[in-house]
């Protein structure tokens, strides 16, 4: 039994290693996507009545002085600003209940704010995750800097995409499709998203400037973790001595910019994801859950609390796109629900939208499900 338990709070056990890290991410990007919510819509007059952390039973909370319950609930999985005039905490409104407001609560309900202030109250939550991702990398980049090597080719895979068209080591990248290449990671990013894709790749060999035309294979790689992934790979590897690793450190200001290109790019890549699972290009197995966050959240700690904070900002931009999705219950349908009120000058009929939210319901609740059993199947599969 003390055997177990030391085991439970070891540095490498479920508690320490995995649950701290866990919650340490998630509730951090919960946190950021509400309070986004919560500032904008408080700058639009709108009232707040509970700012919550976490589902279900209060854990522990406070009241501030006008009136917002601050909450943090025991179910650590998502999180809620519930504005004056909310029938719940999706901000469905109340309709006919709202009568029942008192003067001062209907001059900052929710539903009596212009479409333009409801919209820009429920857009600032997935803008605050991406606002989120640019200050952390941009503080990673500015205190610890970056590891970045030459676009120089070290070793080719055999029977790799790379051998067959002719790319030899000691080759230098100097643009792909056009788009100049500064660091080997800059090639790597722009194949991997790009299996049978057709890729036009400028080299230099010995002072010669030589054009192929490589087209990615989809492959299956493992990271050091042996989480298993699929990709586009063309063969080629770079090594420490080749390609010059180091660390290079970066003013604040140059560290902004790289990480805005560096939000662009996780957006880019997290979006193509999703829209090539629509389009049958990518497999929804990369789909996960809370189970498969813990277990990057633990594996990703023993890397680092730098490393730690990566992740928090790739989850949180992860975050963001999802809740833009046009689905009625995130904020990108609440986002579709005025549009349409703009362009018709009144709102959506409430059965319509009541119609919309259930059918959200279902979807979101599909893709929980769908999310665990990639989870659960990832786990016993011991990838």
């Amino acid at each position: 039994m003390l055997s177990f338990v030391t085991g439970l709070f070891s540095t490498d056990g479920f508690i320490v290693g995995t649950l701290l890290p866990f919650l340490f991410v998630l509730l951090i990007v919960v946190f950021v996507h509400e309070l986004g919510h919560y500032l904008v819509g408080r700058w639009c007059g709108i009232g707040a009545k509970v700012f919550s952390v976490g589902f279900g039973p209060e854990l522990a909370g406070f009241t501030d002085r006008k009136g917002t319950r601050w909450r943090l609930s025991w179910i650590p999985l998502g999180g809620y600003v519930k504005f004056v005039g909310d029938m719940n905490a999706t901000s469905i409104p109340e309709g006919q209940s709202s009568e029942a407001l008192t003067p001062e609560e209907q001059a900052v309900a929710f539903p009596n704010k212009s479409v333009g202030r409801r919209a820009a109250t429920v857009f600032a939550g997935p803008l605050a995750n991406f606002i989120f991702a640019v200050a952390i990398f941009t503080a990673i980049f500015s205190l610890y800097g970056r590891g970045v090597a030459d676009p120089v080719v070290s070793e080719i895979r055999p029977g790799s995409v790379a051998e067959r068209v002719g790319i030899m080591p000691g080759d230098r990248f100097v643009s792909v499709d056009g788009i100049p290449v500064e660091q080997f990671s800059d090639v790597q990013r722009y194949v991997s998203v790009r299996s049978g894709e057709p890729i036009k790749m400028v080299m230099e060999r010995a002072g010669e400037m030589l054009t192929f035309d490589v087209t990615p294979e989809r492959l299956e790689i493992e990271d050091r973790f042996g989480n298993k992934m699929e990709q586009g790979i063309i063969g080629v590897l770079n090594d420490r001595k080749t390609g010059g690793h180091r660390v290079e450190h970066y003013g604040v200001g140059e560290s902004f910019v790289m990480a805005v290109t560096e939000t662009g790019y996780v957006i880019k890549r997290t979006g193509g994801y999703i829209a090539g699972i629509f389009s049958g290009r990518e497999k929804p197995d990369q789909i996960g859950g809370p189970i498969r966050v813990a277990k990057m959240s633990g594996q990703v700690a023993t890397l680092g609390f730098v490393a730690l904070l990566n992740l928090a900002a790739i989850l949180s931009i992860s975050i963001g796109l999802l809740n833009l999705l046009p689905v009625p219950i995130l904020d990108g349908g609440h986002l579709v629900f005025y549009a349409f009120e703009a362009m018709r000058g009144k709102p959506v009929p409430e059965n319509a939208q009541e119609y919309g939210y259930r059918i959200g319901f279902g979807l979101i609740l599909g893709l929980m499900v769908f999310a665990t059993w990639n989870d659960i199947t990832s786990l016993l599969g011991g990838n």
